[in-house]
């Protein structure tokens, strides 16, 4: 019986990779998958008990719907759009250094915009042309938006350090506060290495922008105008009271107020969205509503799928036989933690799965293996994101390629190289 559910263990976690690949439906895997080991090893309510039980996971329904809701309110009164003109518009005489800086730019609006496919999309649109008009080659345009796209690991919606944070009892701002530091320096290891790449490709010069040039009608390149000040400032409200709030900040008389939870942040940013826009409450509560479902969809979705795999996966023994190998090699833990998730990332064009699902199944057993849940948990889960960032599937790749009307895999030869490095960053100095 041993030997049978080892086998549906590897058949199992094949098939996944297998039709994950294939670009199948995630949940539909994930769940199926899952399902499937939990009856041939006479478990099935394992699975479904699993399935839900994740449903009503409490801290994550809050900070991931809240701030899905947000989202959508802000992309809805277009200031994700002004915040974006705001800090593009001073930047079109850096000339070659907008390449590392419209890194970090997107790295730091990926915070407040989480989604990377709808950050690159806001931020792509207007910086991608402005890096063309400076003179920097379209396939280099586009990757200097896409590597910057996993900033949203320190966001306060991120699944991820909602998940965390449940599991070691810190809060959401605590749990960001303690990655931040190698979370930014994988960030700038991407944009220092893509610069270099830069240069060795040639990929800045009179050449590109008059290329560019050409193609443009004077009419059709864009300018931007009449950015308001105020309508920027809407996404980056919660993100500034969670930040206060998370800190000693919040002891400084006055800002006593700002401790609270992800909801009543994202809240206090659509009222003032509502006031500051003007746009009626009941469209903007609408959006905000449609947010938060299609959150659950989505994103939960993932988390609950994720689950049921994951429930599958410990029927068969698999899960407890690598804690007691990883427990057994503490070597190798750093390893798992940041290569696995990476390279499921990197071939399915999304890290959540692998990463979700190692932290569902490990990162419980954190202390035991010597690490803290901080640590182990987001190391996997930027990994994850890292991966992610140099997939040609991706469909933040996508999105950013389609912007540059390049090809995906042109873009992802020039933030592969930083991407490796910065995974290897994370296994030896964060693990």
């Amino acid at each position: 019986m041993e030997l049978f559910k080892s086998i549906v263990a590897v058949v199992g976690i094949i098939a996944t990779i297998y039709f994950l690949i294939k670009k199948a439906e995630t949940r539909t895997v994930l769940i199926g998958v899952g399902l499937i080991m939990s009856i041939l090893t006479l478990n099935p309510m394992g699975a479904l008990d699993a399935f839900a039980k994740s449903m009503t996971s409490g801290g994550l329904i809050m900070a991931i719907c809240s701030s899905m809701g947000f989202a959508y309110v802000m992309k809805y009164t277009q200031c994700d759009t002004h915040l974006v003109h705001l800090l593009t518009k001073p930047l079109s005489g850096l000339k070659f250094f907008l390449i590392p800086i419209a890194t970090v730019i997107t790295f730091f609006i990926n915070i407040a915009i989480p989604s990377a496919a709808g950050c690159a999309a806001a931020v792509g649109a207007t910086l991608i042309p402005v890096l063309k008009s400076a003179g920097v080659r379209p396939a280099t345009a586009g990757a200097a938006i896409l590597a910057g796209t996993f900033g949203s690991m320190m966001s306060p919606g991120s699944s991820h350090s909602a998940m965390i944070s449940e599991m070691s009892g810190l809060t959401i701002a605590q749990v960001n506060l303690s990655h931040a530091p190698y979370n930014m320096i994988a960030g700038a290891i991407g944009a220092v290495v893509l610069t270099i790449l830069a240069l060795v490709f040639k990929d800045y010069g009179e050449q590109h922008r008059q290329a560019y040039l050409a193609e443009q009608k004077e009419s059709e390149i864009k300018v931007v105008k009449g950015v308001n000040v105020l309508y920027a400032l809407a996404p980056l409200i919660p993100l500034v009271i969670l930040v206060i709030g998370g800190t000693s900040l919040q002891q400084v008389p006055g800002f006593e107020w700002t401790k609270m939870g992800v909801p009543q942040a994202m809240l206090i940013g659509a009222i003032y969205g509502i006031i500051v826009t003007r746009i009626s409450p009941v469209k903007i509560t609408e959006e905000f509503f449609n947010g938060m479902g299609n959150s659950y969809a989505n994103v939960l979705g993932i988390i609950i799928a994720a689950s049921v795999f994951v429930a599958g996966l410990k029927s068969t023994g698999a899960v407890d036989a690598a804690i007691s190998f990883l427990k057994e090699s503490n070597e190798f833990v750093r390893w798992g933690a940041t290569i696995g998730p990476f390279l499921m990332g990197l071939i399915t064009g999304s890290g959540d799965a692998a990463a979700i699902a190692f932290n569902s199944a490990v990162t419980p057993h954190a202390v035991e293996l010597g690490y803290t849940h901080v640590n182990l948990g987001m190391a996997a889960a930027i990994a994850g994101a890292i991966g992610r960032t140099a997939s040609p599937i991706a469909g933040v790749t996508i999105v950013c390629a389609g912007l540059a009307m390049v090809s995906p895999v042109e873009m992802v030869k020039r933030t592969a190289p930083g991407m490796i490095l910065a995974v290897l960053f994370l296994a030896l100095f964060m693990l």
